[in-house]
């Protein structure tokens, strides 16, 4: 008796019946066909696929970092999956110079028939902002309103249950803060790290002044030299940290902050290395999002000039406006600023060395 293999013809396994025959033209519905009308369908029908990949690697990112106790051998997992979130959010911008073949003479061809319709309506795009941690206070709104007016029913009650829930933001400074090296047996990094930044400041300083300048050139570097020791002190300085948490300057804690200056100044440990890798990624993911964001501004600009967009939003104003606005992880990014070079780096105690090189287990 011969048994019968199964087989899934390719047809049928990705269902390409339905989305193929799902660009539905409302210019040919009018009886006016325009043509270039099916390159905006299909370019946005392809963005909401990217999108839904998107939610799904995030959202399995954020499963891992909501454990009571976090496996650092998945940090690798999360490093992995936002490389390819990073790498999605590449083909997104370059969609663009794909639209962007479109003249505004064929858009105007058919764009009296899409209003209300805006992206602006995006359903996924709003909650991939909103798992990042983009909640409502932080949003630029137009004309005042909250952006989940633009659903009803299930969907808005599923935005206004992720406003409640925690981002990956959030999640992120948590992890930051359980990690255990800035105090680690007789090391202090805080201390440490403050007494290299000044002995580099005071190096800087006696350069200058046995340089071939003019004095005025001189003041000039010193005072320079001494605003940067005052950003340093500040950054440094707990209680002036938290306040401008509550100046809405910074948005990460200051323990989360610490840590993060931690990983990025000792990267080269191997324990280190992926959380590193893990951080640079999320600055990536900000970038791609706001460069995204100021390609279609750019976009629309040369499509629309001035006018206003098909939802009612100020258009290519609304947009500019979310271009820096809606960034996330600006506190990573500006890490960069407390960098100092390998040479003034505090050197570690062997008995650390020797447990940063391989898996931490509190």
């Amino acid at each position: 008796m011969s048994e019968k293999t199964s087989s899934v013809h390719y047809i049928n396994y990705l269902a390409l019946d339905k989305i193929l025959d799902s660009q539905y033209l409302a210019s040919k519905e009018k009886g006016d066909e325009a043509h270039d009308e099916m390159l905006f369908i299909i370019i946005h029908q392809t963005y909401e696929l990217w999108f839904k990949q998107i939610l799904h690697e995030l959202n399995s990112v954020l499963k891992l970092f909501k454990a009571d106790k976090i496996d650092e051998s998945n940090i690798g997992i999360v490093v992995n999956r936002m490389d390819r979130v990073n790498k999605i959010m590449t083909t997104l911008i370059g969609q663009v110079d794909v639209l962007e073949t479109m003249t505004p003479l064929d858009f105007l061809g058919f764009r009296n028939h899409l209003s209300p319709a805006s992206g602006f309506q995006s359903h996924q795009f709003r909650k991939l902002e909103v798992l990042l941690g983009l909640k409502i206070e932080k949003r630029h709104q137009p004309g005042g309103c909250p952006y989940h007016a633009q659903f009803e029913g299930v969907k808005k009650q599923e935005i206004l249950n992720l406003e409640d829930g925690e981002s990956l933001f959030a999640l992120v400074e948590k992890w930051l803060e359980r990690i255990p090296f800035l105090n680690f047996e007789d090391f202090d990094f805080i201390k440490k790290y403050e007494n290299a930044v000044n002995e580099m400041l005071e190096k800087e300083i006696t350069e200058i002044k046995s340089a071939d300048l003019t004095d005025q050139d001189k003041t000039l570097r010193i005072r320079m030299i001494d605003e940067n020791r005052k950003y340093f002190e500040r950054v440094l300085n707990e209680d002036q940290h938290k306040g401008a948490i509550k100046k809405e300057e910074t948005k990460l804690s200051y323990k989360a902050t610490m840590s993060a200056l931690l990983i990025n100044l000792y990267r080269d440990q191997p324990i280190l290395h992926l959380p590193y890798q893990f951080l640079r990624s999320l600055v990536e993911l900000d970038h791609k999002i706001s460069t995204w964001r100021f390609r279609h501004m750019q976009m629309v600009e040369k499509m629309l000039g001035q006018k206003i967009g098909t939802g009612g939003s100020a258009g290519q104003e609304y947009l500019k406006q979310t271009v820096d606005k809606h960034k996330l992880f600006t506190d990573l990014a500006n890490i960069a600023t407390l960098m100092i070079s390998r040479s003034y780096l505090p050197e570690l105690p062997q008995n650390i060395k020797d447990k940063l090189g391989f898996s931490y287990v509190k």
